[in-house]
């Protein structure tokens, strides 16, 4: 039995992970009472307590937290961007070759919900040699509004909203170029150039769909490089290319990836699909701990 402390169980990653595993008869949840749940001293109690401790905090919250940890057992999954990029930490993306260090580790970061998709179709190429590490990507990424917190959720839910109103329709975002997934996807695929990043947000509440156009590579070449580097993969699939059009919700309340190419052989778009709350933040959580106390991969997640 395995002790389990959410650290920021209020907010929209971490309810996810605790629907993930409060049904599960192998971990422990441990809670604060609602007084204490921003008391110093009680959550320090238990990030040294629990067996693992899911970071479900703003940076410089989690990077707190992370100063309250004296026990060298605890393991600590940070959901924040806090600790993507900085060495120690492994990269909680198991299928990119990271699954021996998570499995090692006390110190692991959830990846980005646009990097996931951005890396899972970049990386595999930057290492078969297809993709040269000076290239100059794209990526545009379609984000339901859930990506925004409790917040937007709120705002974008509310009673009160007027059909037809700004919400209602698509909305492109952090246009200085200045995104807080960019440092990740340049530093995970090895790029020497970050991509230019467009995300876009939604009226719609869970999904992700993530597009980077490659042109001048063979469409052919890429899916077969897809299919050997995921091989076996249980969460991340390589899917031929159907022609049809697919939601950016396809796989809404799973925790799974789909990956295809799409396009023509002159202009091929990588396309990745998957749920901003599964395989972009508390799947991934999850995934990672199954990983470090040994548990089925899949383990409480939804395929």
């Amino acid at each position: 039995m395995h002790t389990i402390f959410i650290d920021g169980r209020a907010g929209t990653t971490g309810l996810q992970i605790e629907a993930r595993i409060c049904a599960r008869s192998d971990l422990t949840l441990l809670t604060l009472p609602e007084r204490l749940r921003k008391d110093a001293q009680a959550r320090a109690e238990l990030l040294n307590t629990a067996d693992v401790t899911f970071l479900c905090l703003p940076d410089d919250a989690a990077r707190e937290a992370v100063a309250l940890v004296t026990n060298p057992g605890s393991v600590i999954i940070d959901a924040s961007t806090a600790h993507r990029t900085q060495a120690g930490w492994a990269y909680g993306f198991p299928e990119l070759g990271c699954r021996e260090a998570i499995k090692a580790s006390r110190r692991i970061a959830v990846p980005g919900c646009h990097a996931s998709g951005f890396l899972a179709l970049v990386v595999p190429l930057i290492r078969a040699g297809l993709l040269p590490r000076d290239a100059r990507l794209t990526c545009l990424s379609l984000t339901g509004y859930t990506g925004r917190g409790k917040a937007g959720i709120a705002e974008y839910e509310a009673e009160t909203r007027r059909r037809g109103d700004a919400l209602s329709a698509p909305m492109q975002y952090a246009l200085g170029q200045a995104h807080k997934h960019l440092p990740e996807m340049s530093a995970v695929a090895g790029l020497a150039y970050p991509p230019v990043f467009c995300p876009v947000i939604a009226d719609y509440d869970r999904g992700m769909e993530v597009t980077v156009p490659v042109p001048g590579l063979n469409r052919s070449a890429v899916l077969e490089c897809y299919k050997a580097f995921y091989a076996g993969a249980a969460l991340v699939r390589v899917m031929e290319p159907t022609g049809e059009p697919r939601p950016a919700n396809w796989l809404r309340g799973r925790d799974s990836m789909e990956l295809t190419v799409a396009g023509c052989d002159e202009r091929p778009l990588l396309i990745a699909r998957f749920d901003n709350l599964g395989k972009g933040a508390s799947g991934a959580a999850v995934q990672c701990m199954n990983l470090v106390i040994g548990a089925e991969e899949t383990e409480g997640l939804v395929l």
